[in-house]
């Protein structure tokens, strides 16, 4: 089983600690946790250092793994090379850091995962000519085909329709559960993050405000504080809530 905490960690923009002192409970193998918290929060710093791409004092803490490619990252922008067709890019993420023969088990997995997204029709297309969530979509292909055992998701369903969003964010919990991996995902919505999460990590100010189940985390008093606004908590069903915005506080 596949662990990842964060003890103590933080993270530079140039000297600037521009996320600090982030201590989670330990994550683990089969869970999907949404990380929510207003614009500029540090969402996505907290990604970036979590796989190395900034430096910053703390630790993560990986265990249950010794991959090198344990960790797959979805960044928020989905520019990608327009000389590649959907299939080849998809075929380049998987090779990357392996040998360069393609095996049946490489085609039959990008096949599967293609089909899953609901992308093959798309697969011969030039990336260049692909709308925002055509992009987005390619990008989850390109990071699930290197069988990740953490993933990091930075907003992967911005650009999608609601329907899309709902088909995408249950597609990666069935993921997480099936292939028992680790699925952090930046969300705004926060009523898609009480469907389909089994914790939320809120992130304000650069500090981490709190971690947990849902029903616990998601409280009237954490969106009047972190989002500004007021709002009520209704029962959805025995498995989530919704949230209700009456307005904005003062």
């Amino acid at each position: 089983m596949v662990a990842l905490q964060l003890q103590s960690v933080g993270a530079y923009h140039g000297r600037k600690l521009f996320v600090e002192d982030v201590t989670t409970p330990v994550m683990t193998s089969g869970e999907l946790i949404a990380v929510i918290g207003p614009n500029a929060a540090g969402k996505s710093t907290l990604f970036k250092r979590i796989t190395g791409l900034l430096r910053g004092p703390g630790e993560v803490v990986v265990e249950g793994t010794s991959a090198k490619n344990a960790i797959s990252y979805m960044p928020q922008d989905t520019s990608a090379n327009a000389v590649l067709t959907v299939y080849e890019s998809i075929l380049l993420a998987r090779k990357q850091g392996q040998s360069w023969a393609v095996s049946d088990g490489d085609l039959r997995l990008i096949d599967e995962i293609m089909k899953a997204l609901n992308i093959t029709s798309i697969a011969f297309r030039d990336l260049g000519a692909l709308s925002g969530g055509q992009r987005q979509l390619v990008s989850i292909a390109q990071a699930l085909v290197r069988e990740p055992e953490i993933m990091l998701m930075d907003e992967p369903t911005s650009a999608l329709d609601l329907h899309r969003q709902v088909e995408v964010l249950d597609f990666m919990r069935r993921q997480a559960r099936t292939r028992g991996m680790i699925v952090l995902i930046a969300i705004h919505d926060i009523n898609q993050a009480l469907r389909f999460a089994d914790k939320v990590l809120v992130i304000a100010n650069g500090r981490m405000r709190a971690c947990g189940e849902p029903r616990e985390v998601v409280t009237v008093e954490m969106l009047r504080e972190v989002y500004k606004v007021h709002a009520r908590i209704e029962k959805c069903s025995m498995d989530h809530d919704h949230v209700i915005v009456d307005g904005t506080a003062h």
